[in-house]
């Protein structure tokens, strides 16, 4: 036989393959078709079709290849698979109609159809795994458009199975990258990928692979999952708590992110704690922590982690015993945000409630590099520093030494800056810490008086926000009972005829009017303040609040009218 009559035959074999391939695929797709249309022994139609969908998504790439190399491995597939689906499709037939003549009989037969089918799926599924298709001719099937329907969507999914399944590693990779961006783009494919029985586990069993592409996707598609509250159980259910693990010990950073994401998402409300810790997972994540290997995005992620896993006491106690205190301060002092934040809020969360831990972080410097944090010569965001802000008002307010501590170490100056110059969110709660700071002590308040905070919590006397005003008034108030602030407040005559002004302006017998009243009580205790108070053109107002009898008022007018200032007032004042 010539070369040329050779090549000739080959690629008559290589046509008739592709016919028979094509008309396996359209008995099979009417075959599923028709199957849903079945009402009785639906659990076994079920399982027929699920065969069906798995070997007609894999017939469709062995379709897509142009290798005539394929003609010989088909040839003897093809026949055996068509002469099951068209007895298949006799069954079926009788099924819908209701035309069989015994029901055990006719289950007897689809248990057969099961059975051939899975073989059918192993022979294929053989073939791939041989390399016999790869990717090099494999084309992926289409992604459905942005209103196809479920029917198509789950075709598409299936076809991703199938190649996950039984294509070489570089199908495999390919696969994972498409589930991803569809489930990515849209939450009806996430759905799906629970719904089509065996996806989940692949991928749980994926994260094990030995392939880092491939653990890297499938840690990413599971990270995905996990966001879904309803998906937890069914991923949790899977096993894959473990294999999360193993990733986070030996897989690449890639992978650990997502597994770490997905695992901070499974152990919410310490959901899930016990199974991570029995894993070694909390070992896994202190290592990550500790080494110094990592980048800031699992640094964080991790740090997010572990606050999950705190809530149970025992988990706290052993992440205290392992040391970690001192190496989540170092870290609050690392130059990436994303590290500092999550450093900061684990500190936070670790000492929350506990005393003996609360003390640890500051016997090893956390005060000191929560407050370096602060520094306004360093370009730390408005965000870390509200976060460095919260933890100082949570670890430090507790007890004197720590605020005499957070003195020494120049906290007042940068909670002055704060005040002054802070984004909004940032100054509330620069307001918040100075009213707390105000009731540490005499010193703290001399402290914060020498800083020049009263002209600064004068302005926001006139803030929108009542909160705002309401701290601001009782801080002022309490700094205005040292006489050193007094007499420093009143030095400045816009500072009382603002706090008279502002009284002007109170509607009502408000808490505000009561605490700018009690201020100007206290600045009487000294000379000037009562003489700037009684000369002042507002005078008569605190009368008619006196009059009104507002008992702060009448205090304040009989404080007036006491000495040489009584010939000022137009009236005497009883109780």
């Amino acid at each position: 036989m010539g070369e040329e009559e050779q090549h000739q035959n080959s690629t008559e074999s290589f046509m008739a393959m592709k016919a028979g391939l094509r008309q396996a695929i359209e008995v099979i797709s009417s075959l599923i078709s028709l199957s849903h249309s079945i009402k009785v022994f639906s659990v076994k139609w079920q399982l027929i079709r699920k065969k069906l969908e798995e070997l007609n998504s894999g017939l469709m790439a062995a379709e897509n290849c142009d290798s005539s190399q394929n003609t010989q491995v088909f040839s003897g597939l093809i026949p055996s698979v068509l002469v099951t689906a068209n007895e298949c499709h006799n069954l079926a037939r009788s099924c819908a109609d209701l035309s069989y003549s015994g029901k055990l009989l006719m289950q007897s037969d689809l248990d057969v159809m099961i059975a051939r089918f899975d073989s059918h799926v192993k022979n294929l599924s053989g073939i791939y795994s041989a390399g016999i298709l790869s990717h090099g001719f494999a084309i992926v099937v289409s992604r459905p458009g942005l209103g196809a329907g479920k029917d198509d969507m789950r075709f598409y999914i299936r076809d991703l199975l199938t190649r996950m399944k039984i294509g070489d590693i570089e199908m495999k990779r390919q696969a994972l990258v498409n589930l991803y961006q569809v489930v990515d783009e849209d939450e009806r494919y996430a759905k799906l990928v629970v719904e089509v029985g065996g996806i989940v586990n692949v991928l749980v069993g994926f994260l094990d692979s030995p392939e880092m592409e491939i653990q890297e996707e499938a840690s990413k598609i599971v990270s995905l999952l996990s966001g879904f509250d309803l998906y937890k159980g069914v991923l949790v259910g899977a096993g894959i708590i473990g294999p999360l693990v193993r990733v986070l010990e030996n897989g690449s950073e890639l992978g650990k992110e997502g597994a770490a994401r997905c695992l901070q998402r499974l152990t919410v409300n310490s959901d899930n704690a016990w199974s991570v810790s029995a894993h070694g997972g909390v070992t896994a994540l202190l290592k990550i922590c500790s080494s110094g290997e990592f980048g800031g995005e699992l640094i964080g992620l991790a740090c997010a982690l572990l606050r999950n896993l705190v809530g149970v006491e025992e988990i706290k106690r052993f992440i205290v015993e392992e040391g970690a205190i001192s190496t989540f301060i170092k870290l609050a002092r690392s130059r990436d945000e994303i590290v500092q934040i999550n450093s900061m809020e684990f500190l936070q969360n670790m000492a929350s409630g506990d005393d003996s831990v609360r003390q640890m972080v500051v016997r090893e410097g956390g005060v000191r590099a929560l407050v370096r944090v602060l520094d306004p010569k360093s370009s730390t965001s408005s965000k870390t520093r509200e976060v460095a802000l919260r933890a100082i008002e949570n670890l430090c307010f507790s007890s004197q030494s720590c605020i005499n501590m957070l003195m020494n170490f120049g906290f007042i100056n940068q909670l002055f800056f704060l005040l002054r110059n802070g984004e909004a969110s940032v100054q509330e709660l620069a307001l918040k810490v100075t009213f707390r700071l105000c009731s540490a002590s005499e010193e703290a308040k001399k402290a914060i008086g020498d800083a020049g905070f009263m002209p600064e919590l004068l302005k926001l006397l006139d803030a929108k926000s009542y909160e705002v005003r309401e701290m601001a008034t009782e801080a002022l108030s309490s700094l205005v009972s040292v006489p050193k602030n007094r007499k420093r407040f009143v030095q400045d005559d816009r500072n009382v005829g603002f706090l008279l002004q502002l009284l002007d302006q109170e509607d009502g017998i408000s808490g505000n009017k009561k605490l700018l009243l009690s201020i100007l009580m206290s600045l009487t205790n000294c000379n000037s303040g009562r003489r700037k108070i009684a000369s002042s053109g507002y005078l008569k107002n605190i009368e008619k609040l006196a009059e009104a009898e507002v008992y702060d008022a009448k205090k304040l007018v009989r404080k007036l009218s006491t000495n040489r200032f009584r010939s000022i007032l137009s009236g005497f004042w009883h109780s």
